[in-house]
């Protein structure tokens, strides 16, 4: 939105960025998960728009800076939820919607090769923190003792918290040998039962009524639910070799932090 100190997308439109503009990072993205929103066609469009043809839009400008890095955010929904374990150099074809979102995300930040820019994409996980997201729409029913697992609670659940994210990002534009793809998970894998388990006991409260899979499906959409419903096997392999150290490596760490 237009204001003191801010650019808005027709002011990029009309004028590109700033001379100085030393860094570009793009985590511009319509909530997936809004609960208000019906999964309509028009919704979808909004969801693709937000995050394609932002970062589009950036990609295109930042050739036009002394800008030295263009550091984007894409999702693990890249990866096929099939049991596999993926790293960073893992391939997968698109296979769903929100698969070949995050596709073309990914490709709408692709710069010229001739270009000088670094670049970086962080392949998101869920973000666990307080104020937003997963865990601002469940910390009230598990405080009151009607959380539980998700569906089967068997699901994978991909997961990194909000401020290594962020210290990952950073990360990425102080050190010149980080580039390509990173995967933004914690090192540990946990299915949605283990998060929940772990989750409860932080807060203190009894976590045994499962969300059932079909109140999903009629409250988000079948195509949309399966965010929660199925889950990707993802580390981050680049990520620890280049040697970035997480301050939430363990979910335990990360929930008792959470809940303070």
């Amino acid at each position: 939105m237009p204001g003191p100190n801010r650019i808005s997308w027709n002011d990029l439109e009309r004028y590109g960025l700033p001379d100085n503009t030393s860094a570009v990072i793009n985590v511009a993205g319509q909530n997936v998960l809004d609960p208000k929103q019906r999964w309509s066609p028009g919704f979808k469009q909004n969801i693709r728009n937000s995050r394609v043809k932002t970062t589009k839009a950036l990609a295109d400008c930042i050739q036009n800076t002394k800008a030295t890095v263009f550091a984007t955010i894409s999702g693990v929904a890249y990866y096929e939820p099939n049991g596999t374990v993926y790293t960073e150099e893992s391939k997968c074809e698109p296979y769903d919607f929100l698969s070949r979102l995050s596709h073309d995300w990914e490709e709408a930040a692709r710069l010229p090769k001739e270009s000088n820019i670094r670049q970086v994409t962080i392949r998101s996980g869920v973000v666990l923190g307080r104020n937003g997201g997963m865990i601002k729409q469940i910390y009230l029913p598990f405080f009151l003792g009607l959380g539980g697992p998700i569906g089967s609670g068997n699901q994978y659940m991909p997961w990194i918290h909000i401020t290594d994210l962020v210290c990952m990002f950073i990360f990425a534009l102080k050190n010149n040998n980080v580039h390509g793809i990173l995967n933004g998970v914690a090192p540990q894998l946990i299915t949605n039962k283990e998060f929940t388990k772990v989750f409860a006991a932080a807060i203190k409260r009894p976590a045994v009524i499962p969300l059932p899979s079909f109140f999903l499906e009629i409250l988000f959409n079948k195509e949309r639910a399966k965010i929660m419903l199925e889950g990707q096997k993802v580390i981050p392999k680049r990520v620890t070799e280049l040697g970035f150290q997480y301050q939430y490596p363990d979910i335990e760490k990360a929930c008792k932090q959470l809940v303070q």
